[in-house]
């Protein structure tokens, strides 16, 4: 008899990535990067994947993917894929299928960083994690026991509160593109050319724009003010509003930062005000300063996740579901 297969993998709306979940402990191999633009549905994107690794069709799967799961299903904003979990289960023969939130599957991988991740080491802690990319993700993990339990959550798209006057003046100024502005909408890679587009458009209206990576490239080098003022802001908002995510979810044994953003440019995470907007919380601040906050350097945490979650469905655990 074959040996089983449990399928894991991280979709975004440009990007597939699956993997084979190892059976004793969470982990993962066989990791590969489709382009969802080259299939025409996720099924498609599978059954690939699942020939070109030699595996046959999964007893479990396990699939984190970059939106909101409403009965069992999720709907991709950029990409025309729908999936759908019994039709996963119908179509692939198996019995064992749960999909993620992205986020929610970053948080379940927690407790399996490495030990110098500086995760609480007791047996009840509330955690936030947060990261910037083409979105804003957030999400929590609590444990009680033996039991962890993922906080699922859109909270990138609550509403922008700006904490200083310059930032008035930007959220004024983005009111001329948008009906309504999320924090979204200036902490992500998009958010980062509004926020540079807002500030040209106080001192030099009409004057050109730029990419995201072009933006931060000017940053590095130091070639344009501008975009400084731009990576300065977009980091102390960002900071601002891991802060309000502490507080909202209780998360005082720590903030874990996510998303491709960071992880690409850590240097100029390291040097920004983002410590400083987290513990600007007026009478809070003393609580804020013991919160830590630390980036997650692990490459795939999204499929390490699912790979934990994958184990428990294949064990035949029931995993806590999302609150």
């Amino acid at each position: 008899m074959a040996d089983p297969s449990l399928l894991i993998g991280d979709i975004g709306g440009t990007n597939a990535r699956f993997a084979l979940a190892d059976r004793n402990f969470p982990g993962y191999s066989d990791v590969a990067t489709l382009q969802c633009a080259d299939y025409a549905t996720a099924d498609a994107a599978i059954e690939d994947y699942l020939e070109s690794v030699g595996a046959r069709s999964p007893d479990v799967i396990c699939l984190a993917a970059a939106g909101p799961i409403v009965d069992e299903r999720v709907r991709f904003t950029n990409n025309p894929w729908t999936i759908a979990a019994d039709e996963l289960a119908a179509d692939f023969s198996t019995s064992a299928v749960r999909l993620l939130n992205d986020f929610e599957a970053i948080a379940y991988s927690i407790p399996f960083l490495s030990s110098d991740a500086g995760l609480p080491d007791q047996e009840r802690f509330t955690v936030g994690i947060v990261g910037p990319g083409t979105g804003l993700g957030t999400a929590g993990l609590r444990k009680q026991g033996a039991a962890f339990i993922p906080i699922s959550a859109e909270a990138g798209h609550a509403g922008f509160a700006p904490e200083t006057e310059l930032q008035d003046e930007i959220l004024s100024t983005l009111r001329q593109k948008f009906d309504r502005v999320s924090v979204e909408c200036l902490v992500s890679g998009p958010g980062l050319q509004n926020i540079y587009w807002a500030l040209g458009e106080r001192r030099w209206p009409g004057s050109e724009q730029s990419s995201a990576a072009e933006i931060f490239a000017k940053a590095i080098e130091g070639a344009s003010y501008h975009a400084v003022e731009a990576v300065q802001l977009f980091f102390e908002i960002f900071g601002q509003f891991a802060g309000d995510l502490a507080l909202t979810l209780g998360a005082e044994d720590g903030v874990f930062i996510a998303g491709g953003i960071v992880h690409r440019y850590p240097e100029l995470f390291a040097a920004s005000k983002f410590r400083a907007g987290f513990e600007n919380k007026g009478s809070y601040r003393s609580l804020m300063e013991r919160i830590p906050t630390q980036l997650i350097l692990h490459e795939q945490p999204g499929l390490l996740g699912a790979s934990y979650v994958a184990l428990e469905l294949f064990r035949g655990i029931e995993v806590m579901p999302t609150s």
